[in-house]
């Protein structure tokens, strides 16, 4: 059972990573094309899981919630950029952070309003509610699984567009040098909208495959939101693959540290003090191993170019 223990929590940790990479994979293309800070983006992933417990609710179907998710992250992000952000690219990064910070104010209490300050629930699907053997004994969700799944999918699919699509063409010269697309006649405008539709999106999704883990509840996508950005800063700004790398390096750290350390801690002391010390240090490590990359590689693990 220790062999199937620490395979679930290696799984948990690839879970947790897949979540962050959907997260932090929008807010690296909308800071690597844009140049912008948005603090906003977990608001974005909030949306997505209001929509879909909402939608799931009145229609009885996660998969409808799961499109509408994704339909109203985007739809918010696009309305956001168009009224909001368009007026910040020119603008110093403290004036982003400033504005971006009071949609995040502006959202919650609007979501607050609509929904209530009660937190809502979303069931997993009757497909993906099972288990699976794990090697060694045990079972893992099957929906956790297909979250692992949706990452990876995720991640293919952006590859495949950032690489081998007209669209992903212009988000690469975006990357490199935005007044030279704009000279010639793309229009930057609407990539950005488009960019920022994309970003908004994924975030919408990971909000609501996670609601179906925890609660939907006002302010869900801050904490996130912070560990989004270790992400991006540990694989390098403007880089997907250092978005996937990152994010699945910090949910495996995060996961295993605080399996780990308590039992190494034990060893040596009592166990409720083992539990209370190694908790902390576990909740330290990604902000340690953050440092460590920023000492070695300050550009992140892969630059926009990889």
């Amino acid at each position: 059972m220790q062999t199937a223990l620490l395979i679930e929590q290696i799984l948990n940790g690839l879970q947790f990573g897949v979540m962050l990479f959907l997260m932090a994979a929008g807010l690296t293309l909308i800071f690597g094309v844009m140049g912008l800070i948005n603090l906003a983006h977990g608001s974005l992933y909030m949306i997505g899981a209001f929509a879909c417990a909402t939608v799931a609710a009145a229609t009885g179907s996660f998969w409808l919630g799961l499109v509408a998710s994704l339909a109203a992250a985007a739809a918010a992000g696009a309305l956001v950029e168009i009224t909001v952000i368009r007026r910040l690219y020119d603008r110093d990064h403290l004036d982003q952070v400033l504005a971006t910070f009071a949609l995040i104010l502006i959202f919650s209490e609007g979501t607050r309003w609509v929904f209530g300050s009660f937190p809502l629930y979303l069931d997993i699907p009757p497909l993906l509610r099972g288990a699976l053997p794990l090697p060694g004994g045990g079972a893992y969700p099957a929906y956790r699984l297909a979250i692992i799944g949706v990452g990876i999918a995720v991640a293919v699919g952006l590859y495949l567009l950032i690489s081998r699509t007209r669209l992903g063409m212009r988000i690469r010269a975006g990357e490199s040098d935005r007044e030279m697309i704009a000279a010639l006649g793309v229009d930057i405008r609407t990539l950005y909208t488009v960019v920022f539709a994309l970003g908004a999106a994924l975030a919408g999704l990971a909000g609501a495959l996670v609601g179906a883990l925890q609660s939907v509840q006002v302010g869900m996508g801050e904490p996130v939101l912070i560990l989004a950005f270790v992400v991006i800063v540990i694989g390098g700004i403007g880089s997907i693959k250092g978005a996937l790398v990152g994010a699945v390096l910090v949910g495996v750290i995060d996961t295993l540290g605080r399996f780990l350390l308590p039992v190494v801690f034990a060893t040596f002391m009592d166990a409720s003090a083992a539990a209370g010390i190694g908790a902390a240090l576990a909740s330290m490590l990604i902000y340690v191993f953050m440092a460590l990359v920023l000492a070695i590689r300050p550009q992140g693990l892969f630059s926009a170019q990889g």
